[in-house]
């Protein structure tokens, strides 16, 4: 009879039970196992092995790249090559790595405020970045609040996956400079009045530099400006000032068309008279030297026929005369009183 008093199972107990044999228990599991394999052998076992493998090995090799995009393949951590849009086959069990790149896709970055829903994590600030991202100062040292939008594409997937480590937030401090450097170089009354197109081109030229210059395989399309507004201290103040040039721009506007409206008449109606004075200039001078020209050829004619040219210019005055006067009375010279007479007014014609 035993003399050990440590309660059983004690594993610090003297007299303890023996480990259990390992050999006998993985042979127990295996038979176990081999029961509810079908067929009970071990082929079967090693079948199933080899098929849930080649499984995985199929699922894993299979890939498809969208429409928009190239896939970047990499073997054992190497870049390989790209492949184009489709389904596509590569080494299984992570000897190949194919990482989608959207290299036809339009990306965007905002600044300054976030639109809902966005998927892209770079595509909008830091919820305590917002305010600081608007915040600039003139290059007459006042202060403006500017909102803007970056749109770009990935040119190059491979720069953009292994240049730079974070290309995408990189592409954001970039912008950030650039447009703290421009809306530096500018006062703030170009920056919310005239001067947004040509922030916009300065921008988005110097952007695409810096973008080139480290390397980071994007491609700057547009830089759009959207609200740019002074502090809010002084917003009101300045809105009564922005409200009074506009109003000048008003009067001033409505000026020059009255007096595009006025002048342009008056320098018409000069150029009307000019002509209208040169016409009859012209038609003076023209009938002056007919009347001319005829009296020369009418003293000709009477040179060579005094009296056939007296009578004819007679008639010819008697002609253009007659016409004009209303009442014509004809009297006989050899008559002695004046009853015989002709009324060429009467409508009949007859003697009276």
């Amino acid at each position: 009879m035993s003399q050990n008093n440590d309660p059983p199972g004690d594993p610090w107990g003297g007299n303890n039970k023996s480990p259990p044999d390992l050999d006998r228990l993985l042979t127990k599991n295996f038979d176990n196992l081999k029961k509810l394999l079908p067929g009970g052998s071990t082929t079967s076992f090693f079948i199933i092995i080899v098929l849930i493998l080649s499984g995985f090995s199929v699922w894993t090799a299979i890939y498809t790249v969208p429409s928009d995009s190239v896939a970047v393949v990499q073997r054992f951590g190497k870049y390989v090559h790209d492949v184009p849009p489709g389904l596509h086959l590569k080494f299984p069990l992570g000897i190949d790595a194919a990482t989608i790149v959207p290299v036809k896709r339009q990306l965007k970055q905002e600044f300054g405020f976030s639109t809902p829903g966005a998927t892209d994590p770079y595509q909008t600030s830091r919820t305590y970045d917002h305010s600081r991202e608007t915040q600039m100062v003139t290059g007459d040292l006042n202060a403006a609040l500017v909102e803007w939008v970056v749109q770009y594409r990935i040119s190059n997937p491979v720069k953009f996956l292994f240049e730079v480590r974070e290309p995408s937030e990189t592409l954001r401090y970039v912008s950030e400079s650039v447009m703290r450097e421009v809306v530096g170089d500018r006062t703030v009354d170009e920056v919310i009045t005239v001067g947004r197109q040509d922030i916009e081109s300065e921008a988005l030229t110097k952007m695409q530099e810096l973008s080139t210059k480290y390397a980071m395989g994007l491609s700057i399309d547009q830089v759009q400006l959207k609200n740019i507004n002074p502090p809010k201290p002084v917003q009101e103040s300045f809105n009564e000032v922005n409200q009074a040039q506009q109003e000048k721009e008003k009067l001033i506007n409505e000026a020059r068309r009255d007096y595009n409206k006025v002048i342009p008449l008056a320098l018409g109606e000069k150029d009307q008279r000019i002509r209208e004075a040169d016409g009859y200039r012209l038609k003076r001078i023209n009938e002056a030297e007919g009347d001319a020209a005829r009296f020369n050829a009418l003293y000709a004619e009477y040179i060579k026929a005094p009296e056939v040219t007296k009578r004819r210019i007679y008639i010819e005055t008697m002609q253009e005369v007659l016409p004009k006067v209303r009442s014509k009375i004809i009297i006989d010279e050899q008559t002695s009183n004046v009853l015989p007479l002709l009324n060429l007014d009467g409508k009949t014609g007859g003697k009276q």
